[in-house]
């Protein structure tokens, strides 16, 4: 029997760490997964039903971290971060002692919703962290959506919102390079309830790369001019909001080649910026997704 059947055949252990989403995978090789069939397909079950998963103790190679990622698909190349040279697609997140102060993680938030088609996950790897803190929050949108009150989810069918880098990233810059990156990588419109396409299941899709509202501005919602601003605005930022709520939350503590693995279609996340002064050095692999609708 070969050491790819015997794989085959391993059934993986998922133990759940709340009541809403995310699980811990135990007695599996993150390497043996990115290289057998069976195992794979394992693994992208436990994904789709528990949105984010995490495994601990995973020295495997960067070699064998991509290939993992690129059994989902096509790897993101992130116009923000630097790629390791090495191997294209696998960015490094390194947070040093002389790093400059920036607040781009430490937001809910759903990876680059500023494109016209966001990633569909990540791997992303913990090679160096602090002794305490540098925890990530992940947050179940379909939870968040189901949750919503009747008339709120009858207010939002059928709206749409516009994301853009240029607001986030692109805040800190000059104007000359802030509109280069606009040109680069126009703002992006999506459904603001999104239906994902392997589950069908619905997710609220709104995020801290949401700027407003495209298509508010109707006789039904505005009466007078001064309907426009204040309503859509206090109703995007309720919908943020709701990424802020326990319930919704699984939290993690990273040790050195611990993995998640989320899908970015149903969730947003949050990186703790609490461990300075320390050093935290990540890895991520972003897979390309689809247009949302």
């Amino acid at each position: 029997m070969t050491a790819a059947t015997r794989t085959s055949q391993t059934v993986i252990r998922a133990e759940r760490l709340t009541a809403t989403l995310g699980a811990e995978l135990f007695d599996i090789d993150l390497a043996e997964v990115a290289h057998d069939d069976g195992l794979f397909e394992q693994f992208r079950s436990l994904l789709l039903e528990h949105k984010v998963l995490f495994v601990r103790d995973q020295p495997i190679s960067r070699a064998d971290h991509v290939a993992l990622a690129e059994r989902f698909g096509t790897l993101e190349d992130h116009p923000m971060a630097g790629s390791d040279p090495d191997h294209p697609g696998l960015v490094r997140i390194y947070k040093e002692l002389d790093s400059p102060a920036e607040h781009y993680e430490n937001a809910f938030h759903c990876d680059a919703t500023w494109r016209e088609n966001p990633p569909m996950g990540s791997v992303l790897r913990c090679v160096e962290g602090p002794a305490v803190g540098g925890d990530t929050i992940w947050v179940d949108m379909v939870a968040a959506y189901e949750r919503l009150p009747e008339n709120i989810k009858e207010r939002i069918a059928g709206l749409r919102a516009r994301h853009s880098i240029e607001s986030s990233f692109g805040a800190a810059m000059t104007p000359e390079k802030r509109a280069d990156l606009h040109r680069a990588f126009p703002d992006a419109e999506h459904p603001v309830v999104r239906t994902h396409p392997e589950t069908g299941e619905k997710a609220l899709f709104v995020n801290a790369f949401t700027t407003h509202f495209t298509n508010f501005h109707t006789p039904e919602n505005v009466r007078f001019g001064i309907d426009y601003a204040p309503g859509a605005a206090d109703l995007l930022r309720y919908l943020i909001s709701q990424a802020t709520i326990p319930e919704f939350q699984v939290r993690w503590r990273w040790t050195p080649n611990s993995f998640a693995i989320w899908d970015n279609r149903c969730t947003q996340h949050y990186a703790v910026q609490d461990y300075w002064p320390a050093v935290r050095r990540m890895e991520r692999a972003a897979i390309m997704g689809d247009r949302p609708f």
